[in-house]
């Protein structure tokens, strides 16, 4: 089923009408699924010395940054909170087409949630001036919220089309997206700038090129931290999320069975009898 939306909202383009698109592009670290761990006093992940790779659902963000940005010209900028390591994901995305990072880290963002960190990342992206465009992964795959986007949209106070799976065509005022919903796909036009959360079916990323390994090796991440976004305090980190784990605990996966070796007719006939008698237990005959 295919249904269609126009999204008139007073906003105006930062550039003008510009014809190029500057892009924001936020992602962030995971760690990799077998190296989850989680602080039980805190109830949030650790994430100091564990190998973290990029959001796999941030990389389709990428991708569609940086094929609107062959499209149109303009920039993709790739910003990130998490601590100094995280420059790491941002150098990997400028390996891949993007061209400036931003890490916004400082050791009071640490434990924040979805609220604290959208509203954090949303007051460095004003920090950045003008842009068309912010694209986001769909959600992440420790936390599998998918709040951190629409919360930096509400923050700024743009439009946002979440679950986009293809931008149709981009004009000087407004974008054209197809939404990926439970019963079939939306087209929604909504005016610029604007923030997208994307899914898979919206491209297939790129690998990092050899000259893009070389702009990312000489590249110098730029660092924001709390300082330099003069935040309100009580909205950032631990202390400002209020969301809160009250208890962690870790599913047990345990199968217990007997193993009934038939060998022999004697033995065939034992486990005949002992088969029979475990399905009539569980009611199946």
């Amino acid at each position: 089923m295919w249904s269609k939306i126009i999204l008139s909202v007073p906003v105006k383009r930062n550039l003008g009408g510009e014809e190029e698109l500057d892009i924001i592009i936020p992602i962030k670290q995971v760690p990799e699924t077998s190296n989850v761990k989680m602080d039980k006093e805190t109830g949030t992940m650790i994430r100091e010395g564990v190998v973290s790779v990029i959001n796999p659902l941030d990389l389709y963000a990428i991708e569609t940054g940086i094929q609107l940005k062959e499209k149109f010209g303009g920039k993709v900028t790739v910003c990130t909170m998490g601590p100094q390591s995280a420059a790491k994901a941002l150098k990997e995305a400028i390996a891949m087409g993007c061209d400036e990072g931003i890490l916004i880290s400082d050791r009071k963002f640490a434990g924040a949630d979805t609220w604290a960190t959208s509203y954090t990342i949303s007051e460095a992206i004003k920090q950045l001036g003008s842009y068309d465009l912010i694209i986001a992964g769909e959600r992440a795959t420790d936390g599998d919220t998918g709040q951190v986007g629409p919360g930096i949209a509400a923050w700024l106070g743009l439009p946002l089309a979440t679950y986009v799976s293809k931008i149709t065509d981009v004009a000087s005022e407004s974008i054209i997206v197809e939404r990926l919903v439970e019963d079939g796909y939306q087209i929604l036009q909504m005016p610029l700038p604007a923030l997208l959360t994307v899914v898979k079916e919206v491209s297939n990323p790129r690998l990092p090129t050899l000259r893009g390994k070389k702009k990312a090796r000489a590249y110098e991440i730029q660092v924001m931290n709390a300082a330099d976004l003069q935040l309100n305090e009580a909205c950032i980190g631990l202390k400002g999320s209020p969301t809160r784990v009250i208890k962690i605990g870790y599913p047990k996966v345990t199968r217990s069975g007997k193993i009934v070796k038939a060998s022999g007719d004697t033995g065939l006939n034992e486990a005949v009898d002992a088969l029979l008698q475990f399905l009539e237990e569980k009611e199946l005959i």
